[in-house]
């Protein structure tokens, strides 16, 4: 026994078309596509018209090349591994104005995108002079020994929190520095800076050939006060019942006898714990059985403790995520964010089932 994580693979490709609106798309499936699985996900993807990935990992960015030659696969981590990024194709991130000078000639025929370290401050250059510095610099080259500056981005670390003013100006201060290296007349192939939060909130800004979308793509809003029907959910997680106990008011459970009813009550033994990814934040909600709600009372590594009523039986399955258990609204209640509610799933305990999966591959 134990937990059950279910995709719905129809479901997932409908929702990363509705996530894209139409528009080209960058699919960041780092992290084992937030934990849906890498394959899964750039398969399904591509299904649903998604031609271009990005990801932290070398690793992965050499399983999504396996998968598709043709893909477009963007390394977000400066890379140092310059040969295997040449003879896969990769695009890789160019961080700064040092990293560029240290392998400026190692870089050749290499595919870059300048990276803006904006207010989020992770990586990038700071100043639009740096970034002129260096296509000048490229230009000046003889052709055979340019990199290709094929690309140029950001990413806005504020687009999520509503109540702060920082989004507005990251945005501003990137619109202003793209204007200015625009000017240069370079043409770039990929201009992409906007997460599935900004464009929520502002469309696909004016000049920007891609979004490049995350947490959107896998049905979860990146702000609560979105329509849910937009972003539908095509994951679901249960876990069965394995015993079903009485506890006097008198009784404790749990580690440390971290449970005490108040009054008599029934307790349900869930198959499913911590050690399968389940936060303890999120063990301080609800769960579902049959449809009602039930009040999580203790979490342990491989158990969990529900106190249910008369109608709960063994047979019952126990739901921790489902599209009326959403993990964005688990997030907007302070459970933890969408992704990290995501990447702590355990897939080496959980079992895996993709429903409506045509796919050969598998």
């Amino acid at each position: 026994m134990g937990g059950t994580l279910t995709i719905d693979r129809k479901q997932f490709i409908q929702t990363a078309e509705a996530a894209a609106g139409g528009n080209d798309v960058i699919a960041v499936v780092k992290n084992n596509a937030y934990n849906f699985g890498l394959e899964f996900s750039v398969r399904a993807f591509l299904e649903a018209g998604i031609h271009s990935f990005a990801t932290t990992s070398m690793d992965e960015a050499l399983e999504i090349r396996r998968i598709s030659q043709e893909a477009m696969i963007f390394l977000m981590n400066p890379t140092y591994d310059l040969e295997t990024v040449r003879e896969n194709g990769f695009h890789i991130t160019l961080p700064s104005l040092e990293y560029y000078h240290e392998y400026r000639e190692a870089l050749s025929g290499i595919s870059v995108h300048l990276e803006y370290a904006g207010l989020f401050n992770r990586s990038g250059f700071g100043t639009s002079d740096e970034m002129i510095e260096v296509i000048n610099d490229v230009h000046a080259l003889p052709r055979n020994a340019r990199m290709d500056v094929a690309g140029i981005w950001t990413h806005f670390g504020y687009a999520d929190e509503l109540d702060m003013e920082e989004y507005e100006v990251e945005r501003e201060l990137w619109r202003s520095l793209l204007s200015d290296v625009l000017a240069t007349g370079h043409a770039f192939d990929y201009i992409h800076s906007q997460n599935s939060a900004s464009f929520a909130r502002d469309g696909l800004f004016n000049g920007h050939t891609h979004l490049r979308l995350g947490i959107a793509l896998y049905g979860s809003r990146p702000y609560a006060s979105l329509p849910a029907e937009n972003y539908m959910q095509s994951l679901t997680l249960k876990a069965p019942i394995v015993q079903l106990r009485r506890l006097s008011a008198n009784q404790k459970c749990g580690y440390g006898g971290s449970y005490q009813p108040e009054n008599d009550a029934k307790i349900a033994v869930v198959d499913i714990g911590y050690g399968d990814g389940i936060l303890r934040k999120r063990a301080d909600f609800d769960c579902m059985i049959n449809g009602k709600r039930y009040a999580i009372k203790a979490l342990m590594m491989s158990h969990m403790i529900v106190e249910v009523d008369e109608d709960v039986t063994l047979d019952d399955e126990v739901i921790m995520y489902s599209n009326d258990l959403r993990i964005d609204d688990y997030t907007a209640l302070g459970a933890g964010a969408n992704s990290e509610q995501l990447g702590a799933l355990n897939y080496n305990s959980l079992k895996k089932v993709i429903l409506n999966d045509t796919s050969v591959y598998q």
